[in-house]
């Protein structure tokens, strides 16, 4: 059923995810299967901005109104009736990177596409320090019989630096997200249902818990049963609020861990959540596996991104 007062923006979307509410009410988001960053209208007509190919998943506006992509490189697909989901690396992987897209364009230049001698796998997600520079999450390659660790990383908006700030994220490493002030670094580990926090040193440097932390952060919530997490999207108060997979949810999670709020979806599969509108009060999910944007009023206003 879902939440009571969802309501779709737009269909016919291949694998939606990574939306960017924009200034006139309209949506800028990927569709993963087509390769594709595609802009809706608040009257959900559909424009193509960019097709970079791969795997375009989180996107975030950065310096000069530039787009900042996350690409995975590219999924094998399954697809039946009313249905698409990602299999695992595809066979046409072309190599994770980090791209820049010109909106006015759609030109596509290459930014990063390793730290240091380790290649990226498969950039998932992303957000700006209100500072300079972003962080993003990796969340590895799934193979038939093995799969990649995820990881977190920091790199200039320029190209300059890239930094490995946490590895391994061993479920992988999905949506990521800055705590209202940028002194906590959140992030989503799909398969293990485990929201992780790290307290921010400086731009590109995380406090590290020690042994047994395996990757210095620390458990903020082990979601309950059987639930795989995806994006995520921080509120103007400081809660998170994960886009949450299999059981079909947005989970709202304080900053000292508590569940607050969950707001059931209709499909098991919302994959990202971003705020927009009058007051930052509409959420916006992708609902990817039936190729839908969905819009509904949200409890609290949203935190404002840098660079919009």
């Amino acid at each position: 059923m879902g939440e009571p007062g969802v309501r779709v923006l737009a269909d016919g979307l291949r694998f939606p995810e990574g939306p960017v509410a924009l200034p006139d009410g309209g949506v800028l988001l990927v569709e993963i299967a087509a390769g594709r960053l595609t802009r809706v209208a608040p009257d959900g007509t559909k424009t193509v901005v960019s097709t970079p190919g791969g795997g375009p998943n989180g996107i975030a506006f950065g310096p000069d109104g530039r787009i900042f992509c996350c690409n995975n490189g590219g999924f094998a697909w399954h697809e039946e009736a009313g249905m698409l989901r990602p299999l695992g690396q595809g066979a046409d992987y072309s190599g994770g990177r980090i791209e820049v897209i010109d909106p006015a364009t759609g030109a596509v230049e290459r930014l990063y596409d390793r730290c240091g001698d380790n290649p990226l796998k498969g950039p998932n997600d992303i957000v700006f320090d209100p500072r300079r520079g972003f962080w993003f999450t990796d969340l590895g390659k799934v193979r038939r019989r093995d799969r990649d660790h995820g990881g977190v990383y920091w790199a200039e908006a320029d190209g300059s630096r890239i930094v490995e700030v946490a590895y391994p994220v061993f479920g992988g490493a999905n949506g990521i997200g800055l705590s209202p002030d940028g002194a906590v670094l959140y992030v989503a580990e799909t398969e293990t249902g485990r929201l992780w926090a790290w307290d921010v040193e400086e731009p590109g440097r995380l406090r590290k818990e020690p042994w047994p932390s395996t990757n210095g952060g620390r458990v903020l919530c082990q979601f309950p049963g059987y639930r795989r997490l995806d994006s995520l999207a921080v509120t103007a108060a400081g809660n998170v609020c994960v886009a949450t997979l299999v059981s079909g949810e947005i989970t709202a999670v304080s900053p000292r861990g508590e569940i607050l709020r969950v707001a059931p979806m209709p499909e098991r599969m919302p994959t990202n959540i971003c705020f927009g509108g009058e007051g930052m009060r509409t959420a916006f999910v992708t609902l990817s596996t039936t190729g839908k944007l969905a819009a509904m009023a949200w409890d609290e206003p949203g935190l404002k991104l840098p660079f919009g």
